[in-house]
C-alpha cells in the first residue's frame, strides 16, 4: 500500500483547519437549519472538484472521490449541527448568535472530514475504490441520518465500510477510544399519556387521580433495569418531564410523561419497551385510568466491528501509543452514525480532545464547552489513515 505522510501533511493545513472551525463556531446552526454550513461544505468539495449533491436529507451534502483504479467504497462521516444553548465562553470565536452554540464538537467534525477531503484530492491517482464524504444534519435530535438514507445517501454506490470520529472531551488530547462492539448506546423516546376523571381537589373519592397513577408509574418504570434487564446488560430508563393539573384545587384530567430509553441491544431496547408499556398499562387499569404509550426509536446501538477495529488500531498506533487506547470506552449517549453502520462494517472512535490545564474540560452539552484545537490536524491524520487502510493501492 502506498505510504503517505498523514501527520505531516494534516499538520500543515493546521491553520486552515482552526479557522474553518473557528468559523462554524461564530455561525452555529440548529438541526435541519444548517443552510449556510452546508453550503460551505458543498462550494468547499466542490473547488476540490469532488461530484458534489446537496439537499440531502434537507441539509444534507454528500460528495464522491472517485479513485483511478476499481476498489471499495469508503463512508466518512461527520455531522453539522449545533445545540440549542446559550454559549458562556469569552473567546474570539464564541458564538454570533444567542441560544445556539457548537457545545458538541460537531464545529470540529466538519472541519477534519474537509481536511481529509482535501487531502486525498490531492492524492487521487493512488486510490483504488472511491471515498463517499457524507455531511450530515440534524445529529443532535437523532433524525439527520435517516433523513440522509431516505434520500439515497446509502446508494450508488452503497458504501463496504463507514468510518468517522468524536472529539471527545471525557478524554484528554492524545488518547484515543477505539473499542470493538457497542459503544454507544441506541436511543429511544417514551411519552405516556393517562386520562383519568378530574374533580375537586377536596373530593379526591370521586375522582381518578391521573398524577397518583403517574407517580406509581414512574416507581415501578425503574424495576424494569433492576428487574427485567439481565445484569451483565446495560439499560437506561429515565422519566424527564411530568406535566399535569393547573389550579391548586383541581385534580387534571390528563397527566404527560416523557423520558429516554437506552440500549447497548436491540433486543434489550425491545424488552425495555414492552415491559414500559405492560407496567404502564396494568398501573393504569389498577387505578381506573387510561394509558397509552408511544415509544420512538430514534437511534440504533453504534457497533464497531471488530475486524475494521483491529485495522484501524494498527494503523493509528503511528501517532497514540497504545498505551492511550481506551479499548472499553462506551457511552449511553445516542449517536445515529449508526444508522450508516447498520448493515455496513464500520468503527466509530473517541478522538480525547481536553485539556484540563487550559480550561478546555467542559462537557458535551456545557455552555462552557470547548476543545483543544491541536485536535484538529490529530483528527484529519486519522480519519486518513483509517480511510486509507481501504483505498489506498
Amino acid at each position: 500500500m502506498t505510504q503517505i505522510d498523514f501527520m505531516a501533511e494534516a499538520q500543515a493545513m493546521r491553520d486552515e483547519l482552526i479557522a474553518r472551525r473557528r468559523d462554524f463556531h461564530l455561525h452555529p446552526e440548529l438541526a435541519f437549519e444548517e443552510v449556510r454550513t452546508a453550503g460551505i461544505v458543498a462550494q468547499t468539495l466542490s473547488d476540490l472538484g469532488l461530484e458534489v449533491q446537496t439537499g440531502i436529507g434537507k441539509t444534507g451534502v454528500v460528495a464522491v472521490l472517485e479513485g483511478d483504479q476499481e476498489g471499495p467504497t469508503v463512508l466518512l462521516r461527520a455531522d453539522m449541527d449545533a445545540l440549542p444553548i446559550h454559549e458562556e465562553n469569552q473567546t474570539e470565536y464564541v458564538s454570533t448568535t444567542p441560544g445556539k452554540m457548537h457545545a458538541c464538537g460537531h464545529d470540529g467534525h466538519t472541519a477534519i472530514a474537509l481536511g481529509v477531503a482535501k487531502l486525498f484530492t490531492e492524492h487521487r491517482d493512488q486510490i483504488a475504490g472511491r471515498i463517499k464524504f457524507v455531511f450530515q444534519p440534524a445529529e443532535e435530535i437523532g433524525q439527520g441520518a435517516a433523513a440522509m438514507i431516505a434520500d439515497g445517501a446509502l446508494q450508488d454506490p452503497r458504501p463496504d465500510v463507514s468510518v468517522g470520529l468524536h472529539l471527545w472531551n471525557e478524554m484528554p488530547l492524545g488518547e484515543l477510544g477505539v473499542a470493538d462492539g457497542p459503544t454507544m448506546a441506541g436511543s429511544s423516546i417514551m411519552k405516556i399519556v393517562i386520562t383519568g376523571k378530574g374533580g375537586h381537589g377536596a373530593q379526591p373519592h370521586t375522582t381518578h387521580d391521573p398524577i397518583i397513577c403517574a407517580a406509581q408509574i414512574i416507581t415501578a418504570l425503574q424495576t424494569i433495569v433492576s428487574r427485567n434487564v439481565a445484569p451483565l446488560d446495560t439499560a437506561v430508563v429515565t422519566v424527564t418531564t411530568m406535566h399535569a393539573g393547573d389550579a391548586h384545587n383541581v385534580i387534571p384530567q390528563y397527566a404527560e410523561l416523557t423520558g429516554t430509553l437506552r440500549a447497548f441491544k436491540v433486543e434489550v431496547r425491545d424488552l425495555i419497551s414492552q415491559r414500559l408499556e405492560e407496567i404502564a398499562v396494568g398501573i393504569g387499569q389498577a387505578m381506573g385510568c387510561e394509558v397509552k404509550v408511544t415509544i420512538r426509536h430514534l437511534t440504533l446501538p453504534v457497533i464497531n466491528h471488530p475486524e475494521v477495529g483491529a485495522k484501524l488500531r494498527a494503523r493509528f498506533s503511528q501517532w497514540v501509543d497504545p498505551q492511550h487506547f481506551h479499548l472499553d470506552a462506551r457511552t449511553m449517549g445516542g449517536e445515529d452514525m449508526s444508522c450508516f453502520m447498520d448493515g455496513i462494517p464500520g468503527m466509530y472512535f473517541f478522538v480525547g480532545s481536553a485539556n484540563a490545564e487550559r480550561g478546555l474540560n467542559y462537557g458535551h452539552h456545557h455552555p462552557r464547552f470547548d476543545f483543544d484545537e491541536d485536535v484538529l490536524p490529530l483528527g484529519v491524520a486519522l480519519l486518513a489513515a483509517a480511510v486509507g487502510e481501504y483505498v489506498l493501492k
